[in-house]
């Protein structure tokens, strides 16, 4: 039988993607549910006029949190995310349409993979994204409750994967990178923290080669030419070192001292 489905768009001032987004989804989807948490700029005046979306509105709680508000407004059975710097291509619509005329009762969830831009050149080998579950039944829909990269807890023996990627439409310059690394990196350093992880001389010194090794050697980004050792240099040396040097800030870090503060309890 015939399954219906949800594509949930999670947004906050997505004016220069959203658009694409919705018309890249629309022949899968039963129902168009943009959740926005905020937008400022013409992200809902935009989803309005391209029509045949509905819109819910939450405050931000924080990814997992949010995201699982929003796969709750779903109506249909199965829901599909997609953020709205990703594209559904043809092939994988095809898959999902195919898979939902009859979805085996042996499995609540699909993982997707990526074909990622950055600054809109495509990487072939240098991607940094893991394997997501993306496509979920609405009622085991369940996040980890993690601050950033939130996962479904889901058994993974149910858990299928889709052969078509979502096209990630990354960053288009280094100031968006920095602006959404710097936030990520102190989140996943809360997390590692309130895990007992803490870092020393050999996670800081080795893990961003290791990394690098990793991205640029074992997954091949250096056949991705120039484009290709910047990502491998930010994903290692910017983003997995800073994760790791929050960790010693929160350990070992001293306090600024606040003059004015010492003043006030001088007066007193």
């Amino acid at each position: 039988m015939n399954q219906r489905l949800t594509v949930v768009i999670p947004c906050k001032n997505e004016r220069l993607n959203i658009r694409k987004c919705i018309e890249s989804v629309r022949s899968i989807a039963d129902e168009i549910l943009v959740a926005d948490s905020g937008s400022t700029d013409d992200t809902l005046a935009i989803v309005r006029s391209v029509g045949g979306c509905g819109i819910v509105e939450h405050s931000w709680t924080g990814y997992a949190d949010f995201k699982e508000w929003a796969v709750s407004q779903a109506k249909h059975p199965w829901v599909f995310l997609v953020d709205a710097d990703e594209r559904v291509t043809t092939e994988l619509a095809a898959e999902i349409q195919e898979l939902l005329s009859a979805p085996p009762d042996c499995l609540d969830a699909y993982k997707v993979g990526f074909k990622t831009f950055f600054m809109g050149r495509p990487l072939r080998f240098s991607n940094w994204n893991n394997l997501a579950i993306r496509l979920v039944r609405r009622d085991r829909c369940t996040f980890a409750r993690r601050r950033v990269h939130e996962g479904m807890d889901i058994d993974r023996r149910r858990t299928g994967r889709l052969k078509g990627k979502l096209l990630h439409y990354s960053f288009w310059s280094y100031d968006e990178f920095f602006e959404k690394y710097v936030r990520y990196s102190k989140l996943t350093a809360d997390d590692m923290w309130e895990r007992g992880q803490r870092t020393s001389v050999l996670q800081l010194l080795v893990r961003p080669f290791l990394r690098f090794f990793q991205l640029y050697v074992l997954r091949g980004g250096f056949l991705d030419g120039l484009v290709g050792i910047q990502v491998c240099i930010l994903m290692a040396f910017f983003y997995s070192f800073t994760k790791q040097a929050r960790l010693w800030e929160m350990e070992y870090a001293v306090a600024r001292p606040d003059p004015e503060q010492d003043c006030q309890a001088e007066a007193t």
